[in-house]
């Protein structure tokens, strides 16, 4: 059975699947506390999470979402990221999301449009080089997407 929940205790038990889209604790560390986490359950296991947390503009980021290597391309991240949308768009106008060029195809089939660039931001702020596809990730691209209906 699957099933969808906001997480507020215990977040950390949920780092080895965080680690899965941003691969520093540091990182990490920097908004897991600070917005609101959810994840997909199946049968009562961890499938999918999420983090998303206000921007100063009043509108929201999606800071994280990852999906099980051994559930993935079975249509979980499109769910969670749906239903994430549905809840929020209470709260918030716009949802934004920062990404590499490997995952802006997952975005754009979700309705989001390019936004704006940040040069430089994997190479400035994370300790060791990322790699997506064999590929260093420099600069971080934002997406954006209006959620309210």
């Amino acid at each position: 059975m699957e099933s969808i929940r906001c997480v507020t205790e215990n977040r950390r038990a949920y780092l080895p699947l965080l680690l899965e889209a941003d691969p520093d604790e540091a990182m990490i560390g920097r908004y897991l506390d600070s917005g609101r986490m959810y994840v997909l359950e199946i049968d009562g296991a961890a499938a999918a999470v999420a983090v998303v947390v206000t921007l100063p503009d009043g509108s929201c980021e999606l800071k994280n979402i990852a999906v099980d290597p051994t559930r993935q391309r079975q249509g979980l991240g499109r769910r969670l990221l749906q239903a994430v949308m549905d809840r929020e768009a209470a709260d918030y106008a716009l949802m934004y999301v920062g990404t590499t060029a490997p995952t802006e195809g997952f975005y754009q089939s979700l309705g989001f449009v390019y936004s704006h660039t940040v040069e430089g931001f994997f190479v400035d702020n994370y300790p060791e080089p990322i790699f997506e596809d064999g590929v260093q990730c420099v600069d971080m691209r934002y997406w954006k997407r209006r959620i309210q209906p």
